[in-house]
């Protein structure tokens, strides 16, 4: 009980206790939000101008306000884009070079993703004579520009038999996506305690027992990451596609280029903005559904090296 006796201005367990709540709209906060917004607002505008452009006709679109909403609002853009557009002698939109690029991500994201994960787990946990060289000559392949390899690879590719091919592009994809999901990984997993490691092999697991049922259950934000980063490069990935595939197998961006440089008609901005957005819904998907663990996934694979 607080003693009566005492003055009212000399209690201390009355004192409010902690730091002094900080005002909210102080002056570093509005400069804070105010330098975000302003970040913000320059990477949605362009957005928000195709958005509204490929709801519009074309005659509202020659009126010249593009910032302007539809007046009224149309999907027909969004329909020629995916199933008529003309990409030289091919009139059938992006819809084939979607279904391209579908087969062209799924087995170059498992193949990518497998191959790199098992080798930061054998690089962290059976370690080999050499594997330190290994691993530098590996991360050296991530600095190689990509256009020093390209006819090496295409010669490398007819040999094989793969060029021109879909397997082509996947193998591709799959090698050039080693160094940089390699380091991630290996990264990852030296965060995991040695002690776990040894204990499993003390009770008899060998090498794809620990990493099927103790390194893999744990490591889901570093698959997010390598998934995310792989499916981002590979969808939105180029120069690779106009290299190694033909014209029946281009996957979906090479199919844009064709349709927005296209010089046959008249340009119809309100078709070219649909195919762009349907082009990026993807990995747009993928980085919505998974942001969160991307974010934990790459801080903890960024800690150690």
């Amino acid at each position: 009980m607080v003693d009566a006796t005492i003055p009212a201005n000399t209690r201390t367990d009355a004192e409010p206790r902690g730091a002094k709540p900080k005002r909210a709209l102080s002056g570093r906060n509005i400069m804070i939000y105010g330098t975000l917004l302003v970040f913000s607002l320059y990477y949605l505008l362009p957005l928000w101008v195709m958005v509204m452009t490929s709801l519009k006709g074309m005659p509202e679109i020659r009126m010249g306000n593009i910032f302007a909403p539809p007046v009224e609002i149309t999907f027909e853009p969004w329909v020629k884009a995916w199933s008529q557009a003309c990409t030289g002698l091919n009139c059938d939109g992006l819809s084939r070079g979607f279904w391209n690029s579908v087969q062209i991500l799924i087995p170059s994201v498992i193949l990518s993703i497998v191959v790199a994960s098992v080798n930061g787990y054998a690089l962290t946990f059976w370690k080999f004579k050499g594997s330190d060289i290994f691993f530098t000559i590996l991360i050296f392949g991530a600095f190689i520009p990509y256009q020093v390899m390209l006819y090496p690879i295409v010669i490398l590719l007819r040999e094989m038999g793969l060029y021109g091919s879909l397997w082509g592009l996947v193998l591709v994809h799959t090698i050039f996506g080693m160094p940089i999901l390699t380091l991630l990984f290996r990264n990852y997993f030296s965060t995991i305690p040695e002690e776990l490691f040894k204990a499993a092999r003390v009770d008899g697991a060998g090498f794809w027992s620990i990493y099927a049922k103790i390194l893999m259950p744990m490591s889901l934000p570093i698959f997010v990451v390598a998934i995310i980063l792989q499916v981002t490069g590979i969808w939105n990935d180029f120069l690779f596609g106009v290299v190694y595939t033909k014209p029946d197998l281009y996957p979906m961006t090479v199919q844009l280029n064709n349709i927005v440089n296209s010089v046959q008609g008249v340009k119809e901005y309100n078709v070219n903005m649909a195919a762009t957005l349907l082009t990026g819904l993807v990995p747009l998907f993928i980085y919505f559904v998974s942001g969160k663990l991307f974010v934990r996934g790459i801080a903890a694979g960024a800690v150690k090296g």
